[in-house]
């Protein structure tokens, strides 16, 4: 059975876009057009693709077309663009979405676009999800890449380590004094309050299983940001576990300081892509190891 290109970019991009009307913008029809391919494509199929919602989501069929769909259309723009360079019209841009967690995505990350090839035409579209979560957007085929705590190859996928992110527990002096003037205990860490990042962020209680084997349950601030975590750990507001990049300046100023020096815990990160004959992924993964070369600890060897 031979799809059709325009209903596949059609489904792709009401994906993407989250609407019917959106999509049609980005592909200048009107949205009775995109309606018109989605419902071909689905009699095609014999298969509802896409749930009409707000936003539009794939149906579970659909999930398995999603990443057919983003792979023609990568292969199918740098063929274009690979045309265009021979015959001096400008090249289409490459699109690519990719999975970074936060903390990341603000140090060693930002390193990546300027390592790549100066020729290269690439929109990034990226997903801030937790080093721990971010393997699920690839099988589900919204993302050609990723950067996962997950050791473990994906489907369809490469995989290479990239380096370890390290993290420092600290809280301001202030606080230190207060909560934890003698030590860092169970009782301690039960009633101090203490930062945590969103609700997949199990980094501080890995900090306190490695302190005491008793169950704690500190107060806790909810803090879905890298810089408004730090800044509120340094106003005291509660203890964390910050990427050392940004904590060993804190420290350096007198703001924070570690509640147990010495301490830290070190995340592997790994690089998930997808495996297909691309310069764009190529030159992507490329960048991305240079930058994490650059910005992390080596993986222990063995």
């Amino acid at each position: 059975m031979n799809l059709d290109n325009a209903q596949l970019a059609a489904f792709a991009m009401v994906i993407r876009e989250g609407s019917f009307e959106a999509a049609a913008r980005r592909l200048h029809v009107t949205p009775s057009a995109i309606s018109q391919r989605i419902k071909q494509l689905e009699e095609r199929l014999g298969q509802v693709l896409v749930q009409r919602a707000t936003p539009c989501v794939p149906s579970v069929a659909g999930q398995a077309l999603v990443r057919f769909a983003e792979e023609v259309a990568l292969l199918e723009t740098e063929m274009l663009a690979a045309l265009g360079s021979s015959s001096g019209e400008e090249p289409p841009m490459v699109r690519i979405p990719v999975a970074v967690n936060a903390d990341s995505l603000d140090s060693w990350f930002l390193d990546v676009p300027g390592t790549l090839p100066g020729g290269l035409q690439v929109v990034f579209d990226l997903r801030v999800d937790d080093q721990d979560h971010s393997a699920v957007l690839l099988r589900e085929g919204s993302v050609m890449a990723a950067v996962s705590a997950n050791p473990a190859a994906i489907q369809g996928c490469s995989v290479a380590p990239l380096g370890l992110m390290r993290y420092l527990a600290v809280a301001s002096p202030g606080f230190l004094a207060r909560h934890f003037a003698d030590g860092v205990d169970a009782a301690a860490l039960r009633r101090a309050p203490m930062l945590r990042f969103n609700a997949k962020d199990g980094l501080q209680h890995q900090f306190i299983a490695a302190r005491t084997p008793e169950a704690v349950t500190p107060p806790i601030h909810l803090v879905p940001s890298v810089h408004g975590f730090v800044g509120l750990a340094r106003r005291g507001l509660g203890w964390g576990m910050v990427p050392e990049a940004f904590a060993r300046q804190a420290i350096a100023a007198g703001d924070l300081a570690e509640i147990v020096p010495g301490a830290y815990l070190d995340v592997p990160l790994y690089w998930h892509c997808w495996r297909l004959p691309s310069a764009a992924l190529a030159a992507l993964t490329a960048a991305v190891e240079r930058a994490a070369a650059a910005g992390l600890w080596p993986m222990p060897k063995g």
